[in-house]
């Protein structure tokens, strides 16, 4: 399994479109074949930055989400929106402590 961490940093006038967006969307990328998890988070003291997490049994199955007309549909919408270039990360999840 990987996590994919994504930094998305929005013009603030644009903060309410993302949203959106993302509450149209985020139920497809959810269910996508291979994501196993998806959150959306908003940092507390620059709100126009956002994060997302979300699990995939592997890279192989985020790839073909990436090559997927959905996502290649989706990305150039929330590309308009941004004030920074995405920063993004997959990492092996290694403890989890409860």
């Amino acid at each position: 399994m990987i996590v994919r961490i994504v930094k998305l940093t929005f013009k603030e006038e644009n903060i309410t479109t993302f949203k959106e967006l993302f509450k149209e969307t985020k139920h497809t990328i959810r269910t996508s074949k291979g994501c196993t998890f998806l959150e959306l988070y908003q940092d507390i003291n620059t709100p126009t930055v956002f994060f997302t997490y979300s699990y995939w049994e592997d890279e192989s199955f985020l790839i073909s989400y990436k090559e997927s007309d959905f996502f290649k549909t989706l990305w150039p919408k929330i590309k308009i929106l941004f004030a920074e270039k995405p920063q993004a990360w997959s990492v092996h999840k290694k403890e989890v402590l409860k």
